[in-house]
C-alpha cells in the first residue's frame, strides 16, 4: 500500500488524480479532502476536489470549490472554466438559475451530498418553481444543431429511427418474438435522448465551442507569425545546423534539420518566400549528416529527395548540389559507375575552374577504381588543366598524382616518373610531408618497374 507522510498534500492530490482516472471517485474525493486538511487555501487540492465532485455529478458543490479556487488564484484559467461548465451543467439539469432561490443561514457552508445527511445543523434549501418539478422527466432539447453536436455520428441513427416512426404500417407490426416494432424504435430513441442529456451535462456545448475557438486562435496566431520572427528563426536554425555538422555532431545536426523541416512545411509561401529552396537545403543537410554517420542508404534517399524537389521547382543551383552529393554517396558505397554518370551530368553546371577541378578529379578516380586507366588519365589531365587555370597548387598536386597512377596502370612508366616528379615539387611547395613520402615510395616502385620493363625489352 502507498504510504504518505502527514501533510504531504501534493502526493495526495497526485493520488486523487490517479483514482479519478480509474473511476474510483470515492477514494479520489477522500484524498482531495485530505490534501486540504491542514491548508484550506491549497489551490491544487481545491481544484482536484471540484473536479471529483463534478465527475460525481455534484455540480452545485463542485461550483463552490471552483469559486473558492478562483478567488484565491484568479490567474488560473482552469478555475474559471470549471465555474462555467458547472453552471451550465446545473442549468441543463434544473433550468435557468434565475428561478432558483437560495436561502443562506448563519455559518451556512456547502458540503458534498454524501456528507449532507451527517450534518444536521447545516441546511441547504433549494426552492424550485412548479415549472421545474418535471426536470428529471423533461424531454431533451430538440434543436437539431445541438443534438448533432452532442450525438456526433449517432445523430444519423436517431434521425433514421424518427423517420421510421412515421411509417404507420411498420409501427403496427411485431417481430417473430412478439415484440412490437414501435416499442423497439421508441426504446432506441429514448436511449439516444439519454446519451444526449448525459453529454450535455458532462461536456456542455459551450466547452466544445470554446475548444474549437481556441484551436482556431492558435492556428491563426501561428499563421500570422511576423515575417521578421520567421526570418530570425530560419537564420538561427540554419546557423545551428551548420555548426553541428561542421563541429562533428552529425546526429544532432540531422535531428535539428528534421525539426526545422517539419516547422517550415506548416508555413505558407507568403510567410516563407524561399520555402522551396529551404526545404531542399534541409534535405541536403540531412543527407550530409547521414553520410557522416555512415547511414549511406538514408543519405542517398535524402539527396535524391533534394534532387527531385529541385527539378520539380526548377532550381538549377539545387540540382547541381544534389548531383554532387549523390555522386559522393555512390562513390562511398562503391557504385563507381553510378557516381560517374551522376557527376558527368553535373559537368555543364559547374561554374568555376575550381569546381571543375574537383569534379574531373573524382570522375577520374572512379575510372581508376574500375581499372579504366585511359579514361582515368584523360579526366586527370582535365583536372590538372583546371587546377592550373585556378592556380591552386593543392589541387595541382592531387591531379598530378592521379595522372601518374593512371600512367602506371597503362605501363607508361617513363611518363609516370616525370608526372610523379612534378607532383613531388607541388608537395614540397605545400609543405605536405605525408604526400612527399608517398610520392617518393611511388617513384621508387615505378623506377623498379621501368627498369624491369627495359630489361624485358632488351632480352627480347
Amino acid at each position: 500500500a502507498l504510504k504518505l507522510r502527514a501533510g504531504d498534500k501534493h502526493c495526495l492530490v497526485a493520488r486523487s488524480e490517479c483514482y479519478l482516472k480509474l473511476g474510483d471517485t470515492e477514494n479520489s474525493l477522500k484524498d482531495a479532502e485530505a490534501s486540504l486538511q491542514n491548508d484550506k487555501t491549497f489551490s491544487k487540492g481545491l481544484y482536484q476536489k471540484a473536479e471529483t465532485l463534478y465527475t460525481m455529478g455534484d455540480f452545485e458543490f463542485a461550483l463552490v470549490f471552483y469559486h473558492r479556487g478562483y478567488r484565491l488564484r484568479p490567474e488560473l484559467q482552469k478555475f474559471r472554466l470549471g465555474i462555467e461548465k458547472s453552471q451550465e451543467a446545473i442549468v441543463n439539469c434544473i433550468g435557468s438559475p434565475s428561478s432558483v432561490k437560495l436561502e443562506n443561514k448563519e455559518d451556512l457552508c456547502f458540503i458534498s451530498r454524501q456528507e449532507e445527511s451527517k450534518k444536521e445543523n447545516q441546511k441547504l434549501q433549494i426552492k424550485l418553481t412548479k415549472d421545474q418539478k418535471w426536470a428529471k422527466k423533461r424531454e431533451p432539447v430538440r434543436n437539431p444543431k445541438t443534438e448533432r453536436q452532442l450525438l456526433g455520428e449517432l445523430y444519423a441513427d436517431k434521425a433514421y429511427l424518427e423517420k421510421l416512426l412515421k411509417d404507420e404500417d411498420l409501427m403496427a407490426s411485431s417481430t417473430k418474438q412478439g415484440i412490437k416494432v414501435a416499442d423497439l424504435v421508441l426504446s432506441g430513441i429514448s436511449y439516444l435522448d439519454t446519451r444526449s442529456e448525459f453529454w450535455q451535462q458532462q461536456k456542455p456545448i459551450y466547452a466544445r465551442v470554446r475548444e474549437r475557438k481556441l484551436r482556431q486562435q492558435r492556428w491563426i496566431r501561428d499563421k500570422k507569425r511576423k515575417p521578421a520572427e520567421i526570418g530570425r528563426y530560419i537564420v538561427k536554425s540554419m546557423e545551428e545546423i551548420d555548426m553541428l555538422l561542421t563541429g562533428g555532431s552529425p546526429e544532432e545536426g540531422c535531428q535539428k534539420a528534421e525539426r526545422v523541416l517539419k516547422t517550415i512545411q506548416r508555413w505558407s509561401e507568403d510567410e516563407v518566400p524561399n520555402k522551396k529552396e529551404l526545404i531542399g537545403t534541409l534535405h541536403s543537410c540531412m543527407g550530409n549528416a547521414q553520410l557522416e554517420m555512415g547511414h549511406l542508404e538514408a543519405a542517398l534517399q535524402s539527396h535524391k529527395m533534394d534532387l527531385e524537389f529541385a527539378r520539380q521547382n526548377d532550381l538549377p543551383g539545387a540540382v547541381s548540389r544534389a548531383l554532387d552529393n549523390i555522386g559522393r554517396v555512390y562513390a562511398r558505397i562503391g557504385k563507381f559507375q553510378q557516381a560517374i554518370d551522376t557527376w558527368e551530368e553535373k559537368i555543364p553546371m559547374a561554374k568555376s575552374s575550381l569546381e571543375k577541378t574537383w569534379l574531373f578529379h573524382e570522375i577520374g578516380r572512379c575510372y581508376l577504381e574500375l581499372n579504366k586507366a585511359e579514361a582515368a588519365q584523360n579526366y586527370g589531365q582535365k583536372s590538372l588543366q583546371s587546377a592550373d587555370e585556378e592556380g591552386d597548387v593543392e589541387w595541382q598536386l592531387h591531379a598530378a598524382v592521379l595522372v601518374a597512377q593512371a600512367q602506371v596502370k597503362l605501363k607508361d612508366y617513363q611518363s609516370a616518373i616525370v608526372t610523379f616528379e612534378k607532383a613531388l615539387e607541388k608537395a614540397k611547395l605545400t609543405h605536405n610531408e605525408a604526400a612527399q613520402k608517398a610520392i617518393i615510395i611511388a617513384l621508387d616502385n615505378v623506377s623498379k618497374s621501368f627498369i624491369e620493363d627495359l630489361n624485358e625489352k632488351g632480352e627480347e
